[in-house]
């Protein structure tokens, strides 16, 4: 199988690791879910079904997956040119039965949607900590190198002092909301609700404070906008807060990656899987598969563009474009051979042309 080759010159792993691994992505994009069960009724081979699914459970309960190798992978798939990459940190999370599945992740950003290239998942219910997203910074500067960040966009979960503090420390630029009834010092000195200093702002006005002022136990530049249901949108950035609206924008990015992977794609919520190692290395699996499909989607695009409805909107999105196409391709494999050709010679592409940065 030519996606076989592909993957092995970029993943360096077992040779029946990485074949079953292409067959594992061929049914995916078949099926449209993560269930197992489905899965191995896609599995291409002459064993019995029973068999297919026993070998999926094995790959997910023995195989002691190099994820790192499928992190890099991903970021030189990323049909991206700028040397500095936007970043967005987000969970996903859901429960199944008493079982939570609870995933961090640090995405690229780019055209609308984030690439994953980092992600652990929780053996909890709620929020991260700063140890936890520590972790995953540090292990995407591990891979890729500081000087890469352009800047790092986060929702209102990610704040506080030990959280701030490191970001500062280690210079890493931030542009991350924070809760509009957070207490801060005004001009006068009094110590008022943060969404007060912005109270007199039109609809979709944007104010930077002219100074910075402490949040959270750290120093930091202030950008307020008020929103069309009279809520406030207020950033912290540790620099360059003229920009830092327009760079937390991003930061929505993540949030349709998470579509793709669930309902818009994958399905990822029909899991049955809860032990944290066996979910890594699935989103691995769904990582390299989302790559592929938006890779595709944008190529195709570039050849017959997608088409815009009444309302302004596009009929359908660059991922699942692509995602239809493979999808159609695999399904009818024997009579689009040309085609299937066609996409895989565009991952190699992707994959041998594009230059990835690192320590």
């Amino acid at each position: 199988m030519l996606l076989t080759k592909i993957l092995k010159d970029h993943l360096h792993w077992n040779a029946a690791r990485i074949s079953f691994l292409a067959n594992m992505i061929i049914a995916l994009l078949k099926t449209r879910t993560v269930c197992l069960t489905d899965i191995a009724t896609a599995l291409s081979g002459r064993v019995k079904i029973e068999s297919k699914y026993k070998r999926l459970q094995r790959f997910f309960r023995s195989y002691d997956m190099d994820i790192d190798s499928v992190s890099r992978m991903v970021a030189t798939i990323l049909p991206i040119s700028t040397d500095k990459w936007t970043l967005s940190i987000d969970r996903t999370n859901w429960k199944l039965g008493k079982a939570n599945i609870n995933v961090l992740c640090l995405g690229i950003c780019y055209k609308g949607v984030c690439f994953p290239v980092i992600w652990i998942s929780l053996d909890k219910r709620g929020n991260s900590n700063t140890s936890e997203r520590i972790t995953l910074i540090e292990k995407f500067i591990s891979l890729f190198g500081k000087s890469k960040i352009r800047c790092l966009t986060a929702d209102r979960e990610f704040i506080g002092y030990k959280w701030f503090l490191y970001l500062l420390n280690e210079r890493i630029p931030f542009r991350i909301r924070i809760k509009d009834n957070f207490q801060v010092t005004s001009s006068k000195g009094n110590q008022v609700p943060i969404k007060f200093l912005f109270r007199n702002l039109k609809q979709g006005e944007v104010r930077i404070l002219n100074r910075p002022r402490e949040i959270c136990g750290v120093i930091v530049f202030i950008v307020g906008r008020k929103l069309p249901k009279g809520e406030y949108l207020i950033l912290v950035t540790d620099k360059n807060p003229e920009s830092a609206m327009d760079d937390y924008l991003l930061r929505w990015e993540i949030e349709t990656l998470f579509g793709c992977l669930k309902t818009r794609g994958f399905n990822f919520e029909a899991t049955h899987m809860t032990k944290l190692d066996r979910i890594n290395k699935l989103v691995a699996v769904l990582a390299i598969t989302f790559s592929w499909c938006h890779i595709t989607g944008e190529w195709l695009h570039k050849q017959n563009p997608i088409k815009i409805k009444k309302h302004g909107r596009p009929a359908v999105s660059i991922f699942r474009y692509g995602l239809n196409w493979l999808r159609e391709i695999v399904l009818n494999l024997s009579d689009n051979k040309l085609r299937y050709n066609q996409v895989l010679r565009l991952l190699y592409q992707r994959l041998n042309n594009a230059v990835v940065g690192g320590t």
